[in-house]
């Protein structure tokens, strides 16, 4: 009952960070298609593609499949909340919402273990919500994907160190949910966090007295959060080949351009603008609270470390984390960066400012820790008037440049999805298809034939097109769609040949024919399919283990 109220005590507080989504209207972002992105996805799931990899009116109205590739969990709750009835705009500030307030109750959970404390557990949990690049993410980025992996990222470290102190399945659990939200939420943010992950558990093996076991449970952890997500990453990595992320590499968003300096941590001007190192038009902020009680904390265990010697796993991971991630924002990293290739997609070192925020705010939850053993007491109400002050303070940052009051479906018409928000993010095109310049170069026709025939329209789903042709003679139909694999066309019910084109282009004979073209899954997305459901059902029997155990 504690728990949920201190929970519930954190939603609360969590107010300002949240008011601007019960303001009407919505908000201008860097990644501005979050409507978009969240109308596709309903619409996929309501034409019954599931998992939905395919869009059809983003990629300049030839499709694409973003959610093959790109942080899928988050648009998925954006997209139910759609069909339950929401409209748009209401279901973007919903999925909003949920991933705002996760952060703050996950690090509430994770400061409460950590420290056995419930106050620790609130100073840890507001911290981390009002963390000034928590509102960069939401209100400046527009990072979904990045802030909702945020507050996944608390219940990994749970997971492990339940493991470690109590050697529980249920850490087991735990841990999985964290690491399959993380990597369906944001793949870069899963990427990042494997040196900070591991430098953790490290110190809990140190600490935990059955290693044998924690070795194991920390095995079923790895394979079962990989096993459940399998069904994104898989596919994810192999089919990135195909696309054109690579352009997403150099250029403007090469990360020799993104390096920050250290006094932009301690305070920077708020802005809304791009990165660019001194002259940027963004904080790097990392929070004056957040940084004066990590300091602090770490001063006080080290000054009596004897007497807080249980925590010592906590506050070292917390120190040697924190460092990890200043050292990774800084040019000084820069032979790290140019060392191994693959952080290049990270495209900005200040990503890893996520990682600073985690470990001030949780290793500042020893401040509580630290005061109530020196003076005999319970401080609660210190922590109580501690924590408003930063509420109030933060709070600022979470707010947006300014409004706007357009109506839901202004946000769905068909030549702003393919002109207007295709153009914010079309790396997942084909490699080889060449983007239109221009508006007018959107093909007005969703098929087209040469010579031309007759063609009726049957059906048309996200992922399923179905026609009725008409003709007198061979002809050469296209379905302007990109002919990415997975695409399958059929005349009279028999597979046909594709010819080599991005788009899906294919020959006909006279007479009358139904042309069927359907999205399917690869051999690589229903390997992946299965092995989601495989772990589905492993955690499952896991789960109904445990109801058994509990009830006997």
């Amino acid at each position: 009952m504690k728990k949920l109220f201190f929970a519930l005590f954190i939603i609360v507080l969590g107010y300002l960070s949240v008011r601007p989504l019960f303001v009407d209207g919505f908000f201008p972002v860097h990644d501005n298609v979050q409507i978009e992105r969240v109308y596709e996805m309903s619409k996929a799931v309501k034409d019954g593609q599931f998992p939905v990899r395919w869009v059809k009116d983003l990629g300049y109205g030839y499709g694409y499949p973003i959610f093959n590739f790109y942080s899928p969990l988050p648009y998925y709750l954006g997209g139910v909340f759609n069909l339950l009835g929401f409209d748009l705009i209401q279901s973007t500030k919903m999925m909003f919402f949920v991933g705002i307030i996760l952060a703050g109750v996950t690090m509430f959970l994770l400061g409460r273990q950590i420290w056995n404390s419930w106050s620790g557990g609130l100073l840890s949990g507001v911290l981390y919500l009002y963390a000034p690049y928590h509102a960069l993410d939401i209100y400046v980025r527009g990072a979904v994907g990045e802030f909702w992996a945020m507050g996944f990222l608390p219940l990994i470290f749970l997971g492990i160190d339940k493991i470690g102190k109590t050697d529980s399945i249920r850490g087991v659990l735990i841990g999985i949910l964290g690491i399959a939200g993380v990597i369906l939420s944001h793949n870069l943010t899963s990427l990042m966090m494997l040196p900070f992950l591991s430098l953790y558990t490290m110190f809990v093996f140190y600490e935990t007295t059955n290693k044998r076991s924690f070795v194991l449970k920390m095995f079923c952890l790895l394979i079962l959060s990989l096993a459940v997500s399998c069904f994104y990453w898989l596919p994810a990595l192999y089919e990135m080949k195909f696309t054109n992320i690579f352009s997403q590499v150099g250029g403007g968003a090469d990360f020799r351009n993104h390096f920050i300096f250290i006094d932009q941590l301690w305070d920077f001007p708020w802005g809304f603008g791009g990165s660019a190192g001194k002259e940027s038009g963004i904080s790097y902020k990392i929070g004056k609270p957040n940084i004066v009680l990590f300091i602090l904390a770490v001063l006080f265990f080290i000054f009596k470390i004897k007497l807080f010697r249980q925590y010592k796993a906590a506050i070292f991971s917390g120190l040697a984390g924190f460092s990890l991630a200043v050292f990774m924002t800084n040019k000084v990293s820069l032979p790290l960066w140019e060392l191994i290739g693959v952080l290049s997609f990270i495209q900005y070192p200040w990503r890893h400012l996520l990682f600073a925020a985690f470990f001030t705010s949780l290793t500042a939850g020893f401040v509580t820790i630290f005061l109530k053993k020196i003076f005999q007491k319970d401080l609660t109400w210190l922590i109580y008037l501690l924590v408003l002050p930063i509420v109030f303070f933060h709070g600022k940052y979470f707010n947006p440049q300014y409004f706007t009051f357009l109506p839901a479906d202004s946000y769905t018409k068909e030549e702003h999805l393919n002109w207007s928000a295709s153009r914010v993010s079309d790396e997942y095109l084909l490699k080889d298809f060449i983007s239109p310049k221009y508006e007018i170069d959107i093909p007005k026709e969703r098929i087209s034939s040469q010579p031309n025939i007759k063609i009726t329209q049957d059906t048309k789903k996200t992922h399923i097109e179905k026609f009725l042709t008409n003709g007198d003679s061979f002809s050469r139909v296209t379905i302007n769609s990109l002919n990415f694999p997975g695409w399958e066309v059929k005349v009279d019910g028999r597979k046909i040949l594709l010819s080599d084109s991005t788009l899906l282009t294919f020959t006909i004979p006279s007479g009358n024919h139904l042309v069927e073209a359907e999205f399917k899954n690869t051999f690589i997305r229903s390997l992946a399919n299965l092995v989601s459901i495989f772990g589905l059902m492993v955690l499952s029997v896991i789960l109904l283990r445990l109801k058994y155990a509990k009830s006997i």
